[in-house]
């Protein structure tokens, strides 16, 4: 028996999710979200981005007080660690945001479905509470937004405890001697740089031959390069294919990843961080005839409509980078669309962030990718240490990338390796979207002295004219 019955229904309480239920109620169209959590958004504020990034800025703040304040001419006593302190500012931190959306669904009057979502018809949910409780819901249009999980690795198995997750890496109750992380990734290297500047000796054992796959090839050898200053160790091309925990620490067995002599390492705790997959499982996407590939992942055609009609699929559990900002856009332009209004995502201008100190962005084509392609194109270049902001700030690592189409000087990707170049990539996010050249961002003119002049720079540097290198 149906109990409530909703214009839109979105399962699953993630950024793409409530975003979504958010837009939708705004257009006049009752809404609701099934989510068995306890509290709304999703692995990113929960478990993911709020939370790592609030570790991430303590640890940057306690690494600068006491390796870096002295260059600044501030003196201070012996600096110590509160670990307690730091996690419960993070809990804080979370604990506001999240209670953020749930005041946000009282003001837009969403109806939070409490409980794991199942589909049962095309049109109908059947809520499944803790308390073991059901109930049947129905819905003109269902939005499938339940994002992703941990990908498992063959041969270690997590207990959140000394092989953790992302998850445990977050909430760790001391900080260990020795910390393996296998991935080196975003999440394994924004994790390792955290435990590493409140002192873990952290090694990073990635599969591939470079750290960063995907991003662009220099600002992922710079990158690993900044990152091996800082202390981080990493063994590239090198697969864990057992983990065994015991008294004296946990024994990682490794080999090479084309295959070789195996060899152990003992550490004290085992990040693991090889990606993450859809979490489609237990949906009920099978039972209405809702289509997948061999990834999990849901099909869906460009406006986000899955196989079976009424029902839309974004986020982590569709084709394309598993982000939060991804997944927010999508939320927005499914509403639109289910409200009868065009949408429209630029996928090329969604930046991508690791949020290591200096920070790395990128949006758009990397050199590989305009080689592959067989684009024609040029490069300009600029160095934060020929920035007099950065300078004043003492953070002169890193460099701006352009990439111009050679004969048309329309913007075709740029990448940022320095501080803040997460604030400064969406100048060029906007860049995209307008279909800019490099001459447009040159002569558009960027205060004086600030971090953004290297975007400048580095776009009169496509023509050769960079004025401070």
């Amino acid at each position: 028996m149906v109990e409530q019955a909703f214009d839109v229904v979105v399962v699953g309480a993630g950024p793409g999710g409530y975003v979504a239920a958010i837009r939708a109620a705004q257009l006049g169209l009752k809404t609701a979200v099934v989510e068995k959590w306890d509290t709304l958004g999703g692995t990113c504020l929960n478990v993911g981005c709020i939370p790592s990034k609030a570790l991430l800025t303590s640890s940057e703040k306690y690494d600068e007080a006491k390796h870096h304040l002295g260059g600044h001419g501030i003196v201070l006593g012996s600096v110590s660690l509160d670990l307690p302190a730091l996690m419960a500012h993070k809990t804080k931190v979370v604990k506001d945001l999240t209670g953020g959306i749930e005041f946000l669904f009282k003001k837009n009057k969403i109806t939070w479905l409490r409980g794991h979502g199942r589909l049962t018809a095309p049109d109908l949910i059947e809520v499944q509470a803790k308390t073991g409780e059901t109930q049947v819901v129905s819905a003109k249009s269902i939005i499938i937004a339940t994002g992703s999980e941990v990908t498992p690795l063959p041969g270690v198995e997590i207990d959140e405890t000394r092989i953790v997750s992302s998850t445990g890496a977050l909430a760790l109750s001391e900080v260990p001697k020795r910390l393996t992380v296998i991935g080196g990734g975003v999440i394994g290297l924004e994790l390792g740089s955290v435990w590493s500047r409140l002192g873990a000796e952290v090694t990073v054992i990635e599969y591939l031959d470079r750290i960063l796959p995907g991003m662009d090839g220099e600002l992922s050898k710079q990158t690993q390069r900044l990152l091996t200053k800082q202390g981080l160790t990493f063994r590239l091309s090198t697969k864990v294919t057992a983990a065994v925990p015991g008294d004296s620490g946990i024994t990682l067995t490794v080999e090479p990843a084309a295959g070789g002599t195996a060899e152990t390492v003992v550490t004290d705790v085992v990040l693991v961080a090889i990606g993450r997959r859809p979490y489609t499982g237990g949906l009920g996407l099978e039972t209405v005839g809702i289509e997948t590939d061999n990834r999990g992942r849901i099909k869906t055609d460009s406006h986000f409509r899955t196989s079976v009609p009424h029902i839309y699929a974004i986020g982590d559990v569709i084709e394309g980078p598993m982000l939060a900002h991804k997944a927010e856009d999508e939320g927005v332009v499914v509403a639109e669309i289910i409200a009868g209004q065009s949408g429209h995502i630029n996928y090329d201008a969604i930046p991508g962030i690791i949020y290591t100190w200096p920070e790395v962005a990128s949006v758009g084509k990397t050199e590989e990718q305009l080689k592959d392609a067989g684009i024609s194109y040029k490069v300009g270049k600029f160095p934060f240490s020929a920035n007099g902001r950065a300078r004043a700030m003492a953070c002169t690592d890193g460099f701006v990338k352009v990439l111009a189409d050679a004969k048309t000087d329309r913007v075709l990707g740029v990448h940022i390796l320095g501080p803040d170049a997460g604030h400064l990539i969406a100048e060029i996010g906007l860049a995209l979207e307008f279909g800019a050249s490099a001459e447009d961002i040159a002569r558009t003119c960027h205060a004086h002295p600030t971090l953004s002049e290297t975007i400048k720079e580095a776009a009169l540097a496509v023509d050769g004219r960079a004025i401070h290198n």
